[in-house]
């Protein structure tokens, strides 16, 4: 075999060392309805990746074909290097997973739980370690059924990074919470993040996206519309501009790619170099969200 012929070899064991997670064409179905409609998607090793979009639109179930808890009907998935529908054991050791309810019971004390829950791992971080790391130390000794709504939710992700996975999965985080322990929850990310775990997470808020990944997906109707860091995404539909100003006492309005051409004529029509109530403003990842699922800004608010 020639040199010619080899050399692509190390390439491809460099990228799949600097990936999580690759997809191709995933899709899935129930019955008739096909919700994961031929999803392209790579997750590298050591980022915040965040899902976004409506109910339906396929988040949680593309996760769960991630993490192997559920079958797909079409594609090709790597998740660490493996097929997470056929990994075993070893694979699952590496793989942490907080869904949108926990499997622990209720009866037994936050130290308790996590004790209990240490010898299904192969290799558990401490208890005293895991308490500290997701502020719980405080509430080591309450039973898990006099948890706060966030407490619980910091304890789930004690589960879920119990076996030091390299990739953890977060399903709707911080749904239920209240902003003081969102913000709280996010610092425990971020803490993950720079100690090397790479980290997937759906979420419906766009300020937790914003705050937390470094890139970010955007899935409508079973498709993915965009993948970009949240600062950029969209970026076509960042590009245009709305300048508004007042004339004769009426509102006027101009969406442009090019508003200093816009603003130079307004300026010259106005000579005392005035215009009445002149703004120039550009999407925000909100508006850019909403126009990349199709919604109207009136339905996101239902």
């Amino acid at each position: 075999m020639t040199a010619t012929q080899t050399a692509p070899a190390p390439v491809a064991r460099a990228r799949d060392e600097e990936t999580a997670v690759r997809v191709r064409g995933l899709v899935k179905r129930y019955g008739a309805r096909t919700v994961v409609d031929g999803i392209d998607l790579d997750v590298r090793r050591g980022e915040v990746f965040a899902l976004l979009g409506p109910n339906g639109a396929g988040k949680t179930t593309t996760v769960e074909v991630l993490e192997g808890v559920r079958r797909r009907d079409g594609g090709e998935v790597a998740v660490l290097g493996e097929d997470p529908g056929r990994a075993g054991r070893a694979w699952r050791d590496r793989v942490g997973v907080v869904g949108q309810s926990t499997g622990a019971g209720t009866a037994l004390t936050v130290r308790e739980t996590l004790d209990h829950f240490a010898h299904y791992h192969a290799l558990a971080r401490p208890t005293g370690e895991l308490l500290t790391a997701v502020g719980l130390a405080g509430a080591a000794g309450t039973r898990v059924a006099r948890l706060s709504g966030g407490q619980r939710r910091r304890l789930e992700v004690a589960l879920g990074v119990q076996g030091r996975p390299e990739l953890l999965f977060l399903d709707e985080p911080t749904t239920g919470m209240d902003p003081v322990a969102r913000r709280q929850f996010w610092g425990l990310v971020r803490g993950l993040r720079a100690g090397g775990t790479t980290v997937v997470l759906t979420t419906h808020y766009l300020d937790e996206a914003a705050a937390l990944a470094d890139r970010v997906g955007v899935l409508a109707e079973g498709r993915l519309v965009d993948v970009a860091p949240p600062d950029e995404l969209g970026a076509e539909l960042r590009r245009a501009a709305t300048v508004r100003w007042t004339e004769d006492g009426a509102p006027r309005q101009v969406v442009t790619a090019e508003p200093a051409a816009v603003l130079r004529d307004l300026l010259a029509a106005h000579p005392a170099g005035e215009v009445p109530g002149l703004t120039v403003t550009r999407p925000g990842l909100e508006d850019v969200y909403l126009r990349l699922v199709g919604a109207a800004p009136e339905e996101a608010s239902r």
